[in-house]
């Protein structure tokens, strides 16, 4: 038998350890294979039906919560059943303008840090008498008309400048602290850019519940979604969108629950 000599082991052994290595990745890399550890990204679509008019849902947050429906079975039952506090009727409750709730509703905002006052919103028939009587006392204080409306905020009544906003916060970390008493897993959060678009990213798989929590007002009804969804190891952002809606079309994969606007209550002053 001819005898190996050691200048020529070497090079065989360097040879089989290279293509036991190109075995192992090409099993890694067969198709339908997931890398271990892999994780999923969502890529949530929000669009609405208003009327014949069909848009995005821009500006919003929603939630992914740990479980399956029927695991956090009792929380959405609360979330359900919880009086719905509208804009529209805090503001009436506090004593707020017509004209103050229709600046806010212009622009779907919570609170007047939403978007800048403008000159035409201190003056003229659309003018908001909270904000000219703030503009008013600050004058007093800068000396000028125009940096007592860009400073207006610091001379309305905190119910008036966030107080809503303050409010739905409030309820949110409550029922927030209660998903992830129930799931035992941190809540993920994102907000839907202008075309009603949002991310979850860097998800462990399994079966979640993607949720808006807090209903959202859209003309004058409330939605509030409670949407199935299972994330794959390697599922990614680049495939077809998980789209919700309000309405039952091609594509949506979970329609709201709507609701119209509850009628205003006003405080009296036993509640007060």
């Amino acid at each position: 038998m001819r005898k190996i000599k050691s200048n020529e082991t070497v090079p065989r052994l360097c040879g089989l350890l290279l293509l036991a290595s190109l075995a192992v990745a090409g099993m890694a890399q067969a198709p339908g294979s997931t890398p271990s550890g892999a994780r999923g990204v969502i890529r949530l679509k929000v669009k609405l039906k208003v009327g014949e008019a069909t848009k995005g849902l821009s500006r919003k947050r929603f939630f992914l919560i740990k479980g399956t429906p029927e695991d956090n079975k009792a929380l959405f039952q609360q979330i359900e059943q919880r009086p719905v506090l509208t804009r529209d009727c805090y503001y009436r409750n506090i004593g707020a303008s017509e004209a103050f709730i229709r600046w806010l509703k212009e622009n779907d905002c919570e609170s007047v840090y939403c978007r800048e006052v403008e000159d035409k919103d201190i003056k003229g028939a659309a003018a908001v008498p909270e904000f000219q009587h703030a503009v008013d006392v600050g004058e007093k204080e800068f000396l000028s008309r125009d940096r007592a409306r860009e400073w207006l905020t610091v001379n309305l009544p905190d119910e008036l400048r966030s107080g809503f906003y303050k409010r739905q916060q409030q309820d949110l970390r409550a029922l927030l602290k209660q998903a992830e008493d129930i799931s035992k897993a941190k809540i993920m959060s994102v907000m839907t850019d202008r075309n009603g678009t949002a991310y979850f990213t860097d998800i462990e798989p399994g079966d979640y519940v993607i949720s808006n929590i807090i209903p959202t007002e859209v003309s004058e009804n409330t939605e509030l979604w409670h949407c199935e969804i299972k994330v794959k190891a390697g599922d990614l952002a680049t495939e077809k969108p998980f789209m919700i809606s309000n309405r039952k079309e091609k594509n949506v994969k979970c329609v709201s629950l709507e609701r119209p606007f509850p009628t205003c209550g006003l405080k009296t002053g036993s509640e007060e």
